[in-house]
């Protein structure tokens, strides 16, 4: 095996590009709503002539994405966002078999991370999409000159759009940027569902553990939080739900899910589970109180929502890969905790990431998102967007009619009454 690596493209092994292919077309049989955005493409060419960047996670859904994007005229360059996400074989089928460059390896160190990212920078993007706002946030600080070419950018994670709101709000974004994370065919979905499942894929691929009976801390109870409790639950174990926002906190508590400080549940917790888009969410006094054989691992975009740091101060000794993406923290307390993932996201580190079924959604409103973006340019300011709620519609009205599910209409007279005030009881 050796890399393969020019000036376009980066890759671990060409060898792996006939399995890859394979598994990008699995993915693609799930991915209905998509191809039908990429059969209009392939004929409209809406993106005809512009230089794409996209730094997302290189994952078989993703491929189809990038053959989309393609298809409607766009010269994309991929890169990974983050370094454990990457598919290897999807990355060498991308590159051979689609035409389509990509610079990205799992398990690449920081030096390949960042010059993945720089090359993607430095070719001068149209337009840019961002897993985490790594991307944006480089053109934002070491490549300003540049970012004053980008028409516009897509960002996908809540952790992402949360820094580019703050960039929006000190005045610092340097083009319009749409919150694709934001979109209820995204985060409603994508997140609740698709989270919620990968999660748990990539702890029992990584452990093998038998969630029946356990406690499991969920450390916070957003749309990524409500499915990793949700499927936690169905699966027989008892869930506990760490937040900060006193309503979602209420909410959870409702739901039926016990509601605690992180610092109570530390004691009592077998697995614990970080998504909030924040950082040191569980730091070393946590780790202290925890049980000997306690699991630990993060399932939001970075990996500094557990200290791991301050974690390692406070042990014996670090042994890695007791397992496959497993390291074991022997504390000086005597006890070990296990860290799955280095801290990275568990559900794309140890396993495939989200169903292909879910991220048709997300995918097909991420490159309307980019067709829209470009027609309407000249009337968007600096500033984050929303999805435009005809995007929003036509996608949900896809995704149920590959289902075939129906529902009803409104009549005429229904219409009517929703839009009067002169009827009363």
């Amino acid at each position: 095996m050796t890399e393969s690596r020019t000036k376009d493209h980066h890759v671990k092994d060409m060898g792996l590009a006939d399995k890859g292919r394979s598994r990008i077309e699995w993915a693609d049989n799930d991915m209905p709503v998509l191809r039908a955005v990429r059969a209009r493409w392939a004929k409209e060419k809406p993106l005809a002539g512009l230089r794409m960047s996209a730094c997302l996670h290189v994952t078989a859904e993703t491929a189809n994405l990038a053959r989309t994007l393609k298809a409607a005229g766009a010269d994309i360059l991929l890169v990974a966002s983050n370094p454990l996400s990457t598919q290897d074989d999807v990355a060498a089928a991308l590159t051979k078999h689609y035409g389509i460059n990509v610079m990205a390896i799992k398990g690449e160190d920081n030096d390949s991370y960042y010059s993945h990212l720089k090359a993607a920078v430095l070719r001068k993007p149209n337009i840019t999409m961002d897993d985490g706002a790594d991307l944006v946030t480089l053109l934002h600080t070491k490549y300003q000159k540049i970012a004053g070419g980008v028409i516009g950018s897509m960002e996908e994670t809540t952790t992402g759009v949360i820094r580019l709101r703050a960039m929006e709000a000190a005045k610092k974004l340097k083009f319009p940027v749409i919150a694709v994370n934001d979109a209820v065919t995204k985060n409603m979905f994508d997140n609740r569902y698709g989270t919620g499942q990968s999660t748990l894929d990539g702890i029992i691929r990584a452990t093998d553990i038998l969630l029946a009976g356990k406690n499991v801390v969920v450390a916070g109870f957003g749309w990524c939080g409500k499915g990793c409790a949700m499927r936690a639950s169905g699966m027989g174990a008892k869930v506990i739900v760490t937040e900060v926002d006193p309503v979602k906190a209420l909410e959870a508590a409702m739901e039926g899910y016990q509601v605690m400080t992180m610092e109570e549940a530390a004691k009592i917790g077998d697995l614990f589970i970080t998504v909030t888009g924040n950082k040191h969410v569980i730091r070393a006094k946590h780790a202290k109180l925890m049980k000997h054989g306690a699991m630990v691992c993060n399932s939001g975009h970075f990996d500094i929502e557990i200290d791991l740091i301050g974690m390692a101060k406070e042990t014996k000794k670090i042994k890695k890969n007791v397992r496959n993406f497993v390291d074991e923290y022997v504390m000086k307390t005597g006890r070990s905790v296990y860290v799955l993932a280095e801290g990275r996201l568990v559900n794309l580190a140890a396993a495939e990431g989200h169903p292909a079924c879910v991220m048709d959604m997300s995918f097909a409103t991420q490159a309307l998102a980019s067709e829209y973006l470009v027609k309407e340019r000249k009337k968007m300011g600096k500033k984050v967007y929303n999805v435009p709620a005809e995007i929003e519609n036509w996608v949900a009205n896809l995704k149920l009619e590959s289902m075939h599910v129906k529902m009803d209409t409104l009549t005429e007279d229904q219409k009517h009454y929703l839009s009067s005030w002169e009827h009363g009881t």
